[in-house]
C-alpha cells in the first residue's frame, strides 16, 4: 500500500511508530496530486514547496520524539475560502483577483499548531454559493458533478490527494460533496468551530468542518478545530467535552430516529434502499429504531433561502455594485435577487428558524440521533440542471441537493454524512446522522460503529 492510500488514523499511527516519515507521506500525496489533478481539478493552487518544508520540520520533530498529536505530518487541503497568511483566498472567483490574506484563519492556526501540512487550496463553487463546484470533477466519474460547495476538498480526499481537508457548510456544502464522492463529511454544531478568517456566505448558517476518509479520521480532526474564539461572535464558550477516538461496534441503548416524513420523500429507490439497509445494520449493532415525525417541514426550504439569500447579498453589497461582471452568471443572479427580498421576509425566516430549533430540541429529546439520506440522489451529469420525480415534481439540482441538508443548518445541530453504498451506476450514496447540539461524540460513535461493521472502503477509482 502506498502512503497516500492510508487513512489519516493509519498514517498517524505509522508516523508515531516511526514506520512512516512525514516526508514520505507528503511526497506520496504530492505525487498523487500530480497524477489525478489533470482529471479532477480539485485544487486552485498546490503548495508543494511549502508542504515539503513543513514535512521536513515534522520529520525532525518526530525524530526528537516531539509528536504534536494525530495530525502531525498529515497532508491537508483547505477550501479556498479559508485564509492562510500570505496566500490568495480566491473563493474561486475573479472578484478576488490579486487578493492576499494578511493572517491565518483560526482553523489554520490551530491545524498548523497540531502539525498538519498544507498541500494546497481546493476549489469551491464561487463564494460557496452553489451545490456543484463546476470547476471540479467527481472522483468516481469525471463526467458528473463533484457536489458543492466544498467539491474540491471532497474530491481531493476521495482520490487520495489529501489526508483530510476542510470545507464549509451553509446548506449542505460539506455533506453534499462528501456523499457524492463516497467519503465522510462533518458539519459541526453551529459555533463549535470558529469562522474567523473564513470568507462568509451567510453568517447565521455558515459552519466549518472536516472531510475525511473515515469517521475515525473525522474524530481526530475535530478536536484540533473546536473551541472558543472571541473573534467569531457566534463562537460557543463551551468546548467539545469528549475527544476520545470512537471504538467498537456496540450501539446498545442508542435510540435512532427514523423519519416517517420529509427525508424519504422524493428520493431515488437506490438511495432509499441503501440508507434503510444502513439503518437496519445499526439495529443489528444494538440500536433501537424509533419512528419520528420531522416538524415544520413545509417551511424548511423557504426558511433556508429566506436566511441565506439576503445575508449573502449583504456580504457582497460593495463588490456587486462595483464589479458585477466579475461574478459568474449563476452567482450574480442570486446576489441580485437577494437585494429584492423585503426585510419582512428575512424577519419571518428568523422567526421560523426559532420555531424549528424549539421543535427539533423536543424531537431530539425522544431520540439520540436521526438517520436519513444526505441527498436524495447521487451525482448527476455535469450538464444536468433539473430532476423530474415520479410524482411530477420538477426540481433544480441545487434545490434537490440542499433539501435534506438544510434542517441541520437552520437549527444548528451537528450532522455527519457517511458512505452507505452505491447506486446501480456505481456512484456513492450517503447517509446523514443528525444529533443534539454538541452531540458530535454520539454521532461519531454511531457512524464509526456502522463503518466498522462494513467492508473497508477503497479510494475512488480515478481514471488516470
Amino acid at each position: 500500500m502506498r502512503p497516500y492510500e492510508l487513512s489519516l488514523a493509519a498514517a498517524a499511527d505509522a508516523i508515531r511508530a516511526r514506520r512512516l516519515s512525514p516526508v514520505e507521506l507528503v511526497d506520496s500525496v504530492l505525487d498523487r496530486i500530480e497524477e489525478v489533478e489533470p482529471h479532477l481539478r480539485a485544487y486552485v493552487a498546490v503548495t508543494a514547496e511549502r508542504a515539503r518544508r513543513s514535512a521536513r520540520t515534522a520529520e525532525r520533530e518526530a525524530a526528537d520524539g516531539r509528536i504534536r498529536g494525530p495530525l502531525h505530518g498529515i497532508p491537508m487541503g483547505l477550501k479556498d475560502l479559508i485564509d492562510v497568511a500570505g496566500m490568495a483566498t480566491t473563493a474561486s472567483s475573479r472578484v478576488r483577483s490579486g487578493h492576499r490574506a494578511d493572517a491565518d484563519s483560526t482553523v489554520v492556526a490551530r491545524l498548523t499548531e497540531a502539525g498538519a501540512v498544507l498541500v494546497g487550496k481546493t476549489h469551491t463553487h464561487e463564494f460557496a454559493y452553489g451545490l456543484t463546484t463546476p470547476q471540479t470533477h467527481n472522483a468516481w466519474d469525471p463526467s458528473r458533478v463533484a457536489g458543492g460547495s466544498s467539491g474540491g476538498s471532497a474530491v481531493a480526499v476521495a482520490a487520495g490527494a489529501a489526508g483530510f481537508a476542510l470545507g464549509t457548510d451553509t446548506g449542505g456544502s460539506i455533506r453534499v460533496p462528501a456523499a457524492l464522492n463516497g467519503i465522510v463529511g462533518l458539519k459541526p454544531t453551529y459555533g463549535l468551530v470558529p469562522r474567523h478568517g473564513v470568507t462568509a456566505l451567510s453568517w447565521s448558517l455558515d459552519h466549518v468542518g472536516p472531510l475525511t476518509r473515515t469517521v475515525e479520521d473525522a474524530a481526530l480532526v475535530l478536536p484540533a478545530l473546536a473551541g472558543p474564539d472571541p473573534r467569531d461572535p457566534a463562537s460557543l464558550p463551551t468546548p467539545l467535552a469528549d475527544h476520545r477516538r470512537p471504538d467498537g461496534t456496540d450501539l446498545t441503548g442508542l435510540r435512532v430516529g427514523v423519519p416517517r416524513n420529509y427525508f424519504f420523500d422524493r428520493v431515488t429507490p437506490d438511495v432509499e434502499t441503501a440508507v434503510r439497509r444502513a439503518i437496519d445494520r445499526m439495529a443489528t449493532l444494538g440500536a433501537r429504531l424509533v419512528d419520528v415525525d420531522i416538524p415544520l417541514t413545509p417551511y424548511i426550504q423557504a426558511t433556508q433561502w429566506g436566511l441565506m439569500v439576503p445575508e449573502a447579498t449583504a456580504n457582497h453589497e460593495r463588490t456587486l455594485r462595483t464589479v458585477p461582471d466579475r461574478y459568474a452568471d449563476d452567482v450574480r443572479v442570486l446576489l441580485e435577487a437577494g437585494a429584492l427580498l423585503p426585510a419582512g421576509d428575512y424577519l419571518r425566516a428568523q422567526r421560523a428558524r426559532t420555531l424549528m430549533r424549539e421543535a427539533w430540541t423536543r424531537l431530539l429529546d425522544e431520540v439520540d440521533v436521526i438517520a436519513a439520506p444526505t441527498v436524495p440522489l447521487t451525482a448527476v451529469p455535469a450538464d444536468q440542471e433539473t430532476i423530474s420525480w415520479s410524482d411530477g415534481t420538477v426540481e433544480s439540482v441545487s434545490d434537490a441537493y440542499v433539501r435534506l441538508c438544510a434542517p441541520a443548518n437552520i437549527t444548528g445541530v451537528p450532522s455527519l454524512s457517511i458512505p452507505v453504498g452505491h447506486d446501480r451506476a456505481g456512484m456513492p450514496i450517503g447517509m446523514q446522522l443528525l444529533g443534539r447540539p454538541l452531540g458530535e461524540p454520539v454521532l461519531l460513535r454511531a457512524g464509526h460503529a456502522y463503518e466498522q461493521s462494513e467492508p473497508a472502503r477503497a479510494l475512488a477509482p480515478v481514471p488516470v
